[in-house]
């Protein structure tokens, strides 16, 4: 809406445009500060993990990265109402993310440490449980900020410049195929172990996927070309269609070309579920897990699969993502939601789902096959 694909002589472009800095706050006061979500959520966890209180390992994480950041001391300006010291909007963003991770850990490490020491105030049992725990985080508090302050204002550390330096090169290498090309095949190779590829490799990748997607929502917010092209969006909406491995094309086989009794029962079950990009009765249920047969085109779909939508986008046929879309989605909405409503991305993912039976065909006919005889020898 702040950049509307109209002629600029229209009376509503010029309202949008001359509106625009209105319109995007309400992307700028949730999705644009998300790193600061994201460590209040990475401290709370850890902390749990270490059975101490999770709001206060949230607390604390969120006070540590907030020392990481140098306020700009504005002078006093009578027309625009702005003087004191502000915050810089952009660490709050994705930009953030890697310092705000990492002041999220020594924080709750602190807290940690503290706590397994015995370094806290001891209340009576009287005192209400959330007035004691006030008490007993004093000490991990005052460290906390006392050393984050020390480090930011007083040593005038620039966290941010030395991460973000240290963070360039890979964001810039994650975005491009042969990256995208190595994220699909170790998380095939997890999964056919019966490891959940997905988790492992996402949980090392998201950050960075985070920032390229907050980088291509800035820059559509900006009226600006997006620069990015495989943010997670781009792996859930042209890559894992149906769940890892693109198993919507396994699904579709089972469900309305199996021959065998035991395919065509699992292809009633699983094919709904896969339809809204949940696939753990195919991978355990075929099995795909340890299966010669199967695991070759669940490595196979996804490659020819990100090949095909990286082309594509790459070349200007389909938008690049932006949206992160709800995971639990069917394939074609979910793509056209995360390219910012282009028909386009709806047509790349209903015709890589084609593509994905295609490639599950031959495979399934030999699996099938196999079921047949085994189900014929049983009787």
């Amino acid at each position: 809406m702040a950049n509307p694909p109209l002629p600029q002589d229209w009376g509503i472009t010029q309202f949008l445009s001359a509106n625009a800095g209105k319109i995007v706050l309400p992307y700028r006061m949730t999705m644009y500060i998300m790193t600061l979500y994201a460590i209040f959520g990475i401290g709370s966890s850890l902390a749990q993990s270490y059975k101490l209180d999770g709001l206060s390992g949230g607390i604390l994480a969120e006070i540590a990265y907030m020392l990481t950041i140098m306020p700009v001391n504005v002078p006093a300006d009578a027309e625009a109402g702005i003087a004191g010291w502000t915050i810089p909007m952009a660490k709050l963003g994705s930009a953030g993310l890697f310092v705000g991770i990492i002041a999220a850990f020594i924080a709750v490490e602190i807290y940690h440490l503290f706590d397994s020491r015995g370094w806290k105030i001891k209340m009576p049992d009287a005192v209400p449980p959330a007035v004691a725990r006030s008490f007993e985080n004093l000490f991990p508090t005052a460290a906390v900020i006392l050393l984050f302050g020390s480090i930011t204002y007083w040593f005038g550390f620039d966290w941010h410049g030395l991460v973000g330096t240290l963070v360039a090169p890979l964001v810039s290498a994650s975005d491009g195929l042969g990256s995208v090309l190595l994220i699909v095949f170790l998380t095939c190779f997890f999964w056919v172990f019966g490891i959940h590829g997905a988790s492992i490799v996402g949980s090392l990748a998201r950050p960075i996927w985070l920032i390229l997607l907050e980088q291509n929502t800035a820059a559509l917010a900006a009226g600006e070309a997006m620069p990015n092209i495989a943010p997670e969006p781009f792996y859930q909406w042209f890559i894992w269609i149906g769940g890892a491995g693109a198993t919507i094309g396994l699904a579709i086989l089972m469900a309305f070309f199996a021959k065998s009794h035991y395919a065509k029962d699992l292809g009633k079950t699983a094919f709904l579920p896969a339809c809204f990009n949940i696939n753990e009765p195919i991978i355990f249920g075929a099995p795909i897990v340890l299966n010669p047969t199967l695991m070759i085109p669940f490595c196979i779909a996804p490659i020819v699969n990100a090949i095909v939508a990286y082309v594509a986008t790459a070349i200007g046929l389909v938008s690049r993502v932006s949206v992160n879309a709800p995971w639990t989605f069917p394939g074609p909405i979910g793509a056209y939601l995360a390219c910012g409503g282009d028909w386009r991305a709806f047509a790349l993912n209903v015709v890589l789902i084609v593509l994905s039976v295609v490639i599950y065909y031959p495979f399934f006919r030999m699996w099938d096959g196999q079921l047949i005889k085994e189900e014929e020898g049983n009787h």
